[in-house]
């Protein structure tokens, strides 16, 4: 090789690299690949659905009341802001809420340092100041606020709570008092859902009476209340052999209402006030 010439080592390399690549790969290179003509792949849009949607919600008053309301709602992922002018409040939550403010709500210029128009719903749960919760109410409407959850201590309040239009008005005490009375008459532990201000769902553990019972036998109807649905907890083992609970809804009109109760069982009706109240009464005679 070092005795060619110029000339003979040009072509020796086109040589070479021809025997590398290769002469059809060469011309198919050069004259272009003609495919099918007229073939096209379709263009999409990914759609991307975020199915966690969180609330911002905007609690003014951090007392019992507020303060557990606060943290409940910032634990299920919700961004919570908390506001009250008791210091000692304040501190109780700032570990546990995004963001809190110390000020006067009934102050105007200091609630309007608060970022009313991004919140999604403002609850005032200021409860033992009279004053200070209708102020605070009225601040919020004057304001433009839209959605508005007052909680009201008693019925004067809620009186005149409901002169603003709110969007709720919430009776925490009167809700408790009301699921108390119902948990001492059935002997078992029960809560209440409001659907109207006449109508209402009872959820309730079967109480040790009803227990092998059929659903059939209890007959809920004849109170005037519509069973719903019942609950089963059952304890499985899985596969480590360590016992897990989960909730099963039972299929009653499938089974034909044959179904026996269980201990543990929740069952859910839905009627009147006075529905439930001739239920509870012909439960603690019987």
């Amino acid at each position: 090789t070092p005795v060619l010439s110029g000339e003979s080592k040009f072509v020796l390399c086109i040589a070479m690299f021809l025997g590398r690549v290769g002469l059809l790969s060469i011309l198919i290179g050069l004259l272009g690949h003609r495919g099918a003509k007229g073939c096209s792949f379709p263009n999409e849009h990914i759609i991307i659905i975020n199915c966690e949607i969180h609330m911002k919600y905007l609690v003014i008053g951090l007392g019992t009341y507020g303060r557990e309301l606060a943290i409940n709602l910032s634990l299920q992922g919700n961004e919570v802001i908390g506001v009250d002018h008791r210091s000692e409040n304040i501190e109780a939550v700032k570990e546990q809420l995004m963001t809190v403010y110390e000020l006067d709500a009934k102050d105007e210029n200091s609630l309007k340092l608060l970022p009313l128009k991004n919140m999604d719903i403002v609850i005032v749960a200021i409860g033992e100041d009279f004053g200070a919760s209708l102020k605070t109410v009225a601040l919020l409407k004057k304001n433009g606020v839209k959605h508005i959850y007052a909680r009201a201590i008693d019925n004067l309040h809620q009186s005149i709570l409901e002169a603003f239009n709110l969007e709720r008005i919430l009776t925490p005490e009167k809700r408790a008092a009301n699921d108390l009375t119902l948990e001492l008459s059935l002997n078992t532990q029960c809560s209440t859902f409001n659907i109207t201000k006449d109508f209402m769902v009872l959820k309730f553990t079967a109480p040790e009476k009803f227990v092998g019972h059929s659903y059939r036998s209890i007959n809920f109807s004849r109170f005037g209340l519509v069973l719903i649905s019942a609950v089963r907890k059952v304890t499985e083992n899985n596969l480590l052999g360590l016992s897990s609970s989960r909730e099963e809804i039972l299929d009653l009109e499938r089974k034909s209402m044959e179904e026996k109760i269980a201990s543990r069982d929740e069952i859910i009706v839905m009627g009147t006030r006075k529905n439930i109240t001739d239920f509870l009464s012909s439960v603690q005679t019987n």
